[in-house]
């Protein structure tokens, strides 16, 4: 029998409820330090116990795993902490989703190239801070939630913030960097998942990030701003819903990003996925990013979203849609179309 597994962090809770609502045994890779957390859930059926995140592809944990043909569930710890490259060579697991995908998520340039790719309307990139000419923010590649970023609006400002960000940590002298245009807006967070079983594509729920310290800023006199060094490290999660008028431009973005995904990384999109962006002055969706797995703004909606009994008549958080798209699978005999 399948056992679902994943990385205790992230989404980890909503992932292992919905496979065991599911029928299924779960398995909680753990840090021994988050041990009294994690036994507070009695759906956690078993532990895998490591100091970092990064051993579960030690052999001995990747063949305990294959012992209770364990599934994993990709979320962006598994991304951040244990790597996209090593995830895509060096851990011979089954991973619900494409691990290609992933790999394409934790590079910019990818990034970037699939969104265009998807017909998404996305910020201005920079080769170069000598082309920054007018307010941009800077990233780092990979999937830290926010962490290192830094704004700037010409070559001198963006020296001056990774001078700032070098001197407290959050950038490394190695760090690979993005710079891209900062586009002022309200920032939503579209949720999707693609079934390659049905083949259908279905809307989900929307979120929105709350980022420390920059939300805070608008507390504080705009005199008293200028001396702080904005920080974009996500915090936690509200929820939102749009006005239904946008709704077929949502679908819109999500089919166009399915569709670029089989094109340019086959097999495709599996799963649950995030578009990111802001509406403009205009009213018009400008993406910044994307997901190509679950990720933690699902933790919201637990029970379902606004938007989820539209599409089914139980409660459906996305950790469990993930387990009914399993549980369809393993009764046809069909893992091999879900898993990579």
């Amino acid at each position: 029998m399948t056992e679902i597994a994943t990385l205790g962090s992230h989404c980890a809770l909503q992932v292992l409820k919905g496979a065991k609502d599911e029928g299924y045994s779960t398995l909680l890779v753990c840090q021994r330090k988050r041990e009294r957390l994690y036994r507070r859930f009695p759906f956690i059926d078993e532990y895998m116990f490591v100091d970092k995140f990064s051993e579960v592809i030690r052999p001995e944990n990747v063949s305990a795993m294959k012992d209770r043909h364990a599934v994993v569930v990709p979320h962006g710890t598994l991304v951040s902490e244990v790597g996209a490259t090593e995830v895509l060579n060096g851990f011979d697991i089954p991973i619900f989703g494409s691990r290609k995908l992933l790999l394409w998520e934790s590079d910019r340039e990818l990034k970037e190239k699939l969104m265009t790719e998807s017909g998404l309307r996305t910020p201005k990139a920079f080769a170069s801070p000598e082309d920054i000419d007018r307010l941009a923010i800077v990233k780092l590649h990979g999937a830290k939630g926010g962490q290192g970023y830094f704004l700037a609006d010409s070559p001198k400002t963006f020296k001056e913030g990774l001078a700032k960000a070098k001197k407290t940590g959050t950038v490394g002298a190695n760090s690979r960097l993005y710079i891209q245009e900062y586009v002022v807006g309200v920032p939503v967070y579209f949720e999707f998942f693609q079934s390659p079983l049905s083949g259908e594509l279905e809307f989900h729920s929307i979120d929105r990030r709350y980022e420390t310290n920059v939300d805070g800023f608008g507390r504080l006199p705009a005199r008293m701003q200028g001396s702080l060094l904005p920080s974009y490290v996500v915090v936690g999660n509200s929820p939102l819903v749009v006005r239904e008028s946008l709704l077929e431009d949502v679908f819109k973005m999500g089919e166009g990003f399915v569709d670029a995904c089989a094109r340019l990384v086959p097999p495709g999109m599996i799963g649950p996925f995030c578009i990111e962006g802001v509406y403009d002055e205009n009213m018009e969706f400008v993406a910044f990013e994307f997901s190509a797995r679950i990720v933690a703004g699902t933790n919201l909606y637990t029970q379902g979203s606004p938007y989820t009994p539209f599409l089914f008549d139980r409660p459906m958080s996305m950790g469990r849609r993930i387990a009914v798209e399993i549980k369809e699978a393993d009764s046809t005999d069909s893992l091999k179309h879900v898993t990579t």
